[in-house]
């Protein structure tokens, strides 16, 4: 499809309090946008292939696949504006949604995000830097952006990947065969991207309302444990410029890419404060769960305002705070600790706020829920993560 075909974000349109919201979409980023929405007088209906999802206990539910043309086209009947809460949305069905209902985020957002060398590509058109990259569509190929790269780099599939998947991790030149050998299979378009040697990765959630206003939230710092985002702390530590520099490229990339609702975008900071885009996320994200607590507007909250049209709220921030992701493997102690009085909190002058998503089944590295541990300090809040022993050797 040609990206002319994709329609633009439709501007101006005020949803007001007491409309319906669809979201495409059953899980926990949706769930949270309901929780949050609600008190502002909004309905909720999502679709979910999955009876009774996280998002489903807390609204309406059509439950379906997500490429089902007749329950897409019930959710346009029944919804007043229409958002999503996961980037892999069928095309044929947004394209229906687009026609039948008001999706003011558009498509043509996803179609850039949802493939990472469109993605790149626009990254630079708004200004901002992306670690260097090189299309390969061959063993050749591959080997020669290695050689030019240096190791180590990284080998990644254009579209899909997600916590990890669809990467290869190129250590030294014998491996360039390998790595693409291996990716080549998945049939979509491959990229070699050089590392980028970083201090620490960082992230800032965007929001542009259909009315062309933008407002940016604290800098996360994130840390990664196997692929999967472990703490966000904020405020972020790195010098205020860093910060500064971040958010004016997150509202840069959502001013130039014409977004609508949330953007995250994912950054690298080297140890000279040097900052590279690395990905965006066009929905609410979970390095921005922090904000739930910690600031004065929501990340869920902003969403909903964003592409009902509303003013969007004060994204100042009341608290330190760390969030901590729950997987699987960490819920029954996560319980235990949530029926019992936390002397550790009580004696280190944190407050954990529990958010746990009603997932059917624990699985293993699967993500669960989120505590945010509100604190006078980062140290404080993370001696209590330590403390609590659930994260450790999980």
């Amino acid at each position: 499809m040609m990206e002319h075909n994709h329609n633009r974000p439709q501007a101006g349109k005020v949803i007001a309090p007491g409309a319906t919201v669809g979201i495409l979409g059953g899980g926990q980023l949706g769930r949270m946008m309901v929780l949050q929405g609600a008190p502002l007088g909004y309905r909720f209906i999502t679709l979910d292939p999955a009876p009774d999802s996280p998002c489903g206990q807390v609204s309406r539910q059509i439950t379906a696949a997500y490429d089902d043309v007749e329950a897409a086209r019930r959710l346009a009947e029944q919804a007043d504006v229409i958002t999503y809460e996961f980037e892999n949305v069928d095309a044929g069905v947004a394209a229906l949604l687009a026609e039948q209902s008001y999706v003011p985020q558009g498509s043509h957002l996803l179609y850039t995000t949802q493939h990472r060398l469109r993605e790149k590509r626009a990254i630079e058109a708004a200004g901002a830097t992306v670690a260097p990259y090189a299309e390969v569509t061959s063993a050749a190929e591959t080997l020669a952006a290695v050689q030019k790269f240096g190791t180590p780099c990284v080998l990644k599939t254009a579209t899909g990947g997600y916590d990890g998947k669809g990467q290869f991790v190129i250590r030294t030149e014998e491996q360039a065969i390998q790595a693409y050998e291996e990716l080549s299979a998945a049939g979509t378009e491959l990229v070699v991207e050089q590392f980028i040697h970083f201090q620490c990765e960082l992230s800032v959630i965007a929001a542009r309302s259909t009315q062309g206003e933008i407002t940016t939230f604290p800098v996360a710092e994130n840390i990664h444990v196997d692929n999967i985002l472990h703490l966000s702390i904020v405020p972020a530590r790195v010098p205020e410029d860093v910060q500064r520099r971040a958010e004016q490229m997150a509202a840069d990339i959502a001013e130039s890419m014409n977004a609508v609702g949330l953007l995250a975008v994912e950054l690298f900071c080297t140890a000279d404060g040097q900052l590279y885009v690395n990905e965006l996320a066009p929905r609410p994200h979970n390095s921005g769960h922090y904000t739930m607590e910690a600031c004065a507007t929501s990340q869920f909250e902003q969403h909903v305002r964003a592409i009902c049209g509303l003013p969007l709220g004060s994204t100042a921030l009341r608290t330190p705070v760390v969030m901590v992701n729950i997987l699987g493997e960490h819920i029954p102690d996560v319980v235990e600790r949530m029926v019992s009085t936390d002397a550790a909190a009580e004696q280190l002058n944190v407050v954990p706020k529990y958010h746990l998503y009603g997932k059917e089944e624990a699985k293993h590295k699967r993500k669960m829920g989120h505590i945010n541990v509100l604190c006078h300090n980062i140290e404080d809040a993370l001696a209590w993560i330590n403390q609590t022993n659930i994260w450790r050797n999980k």
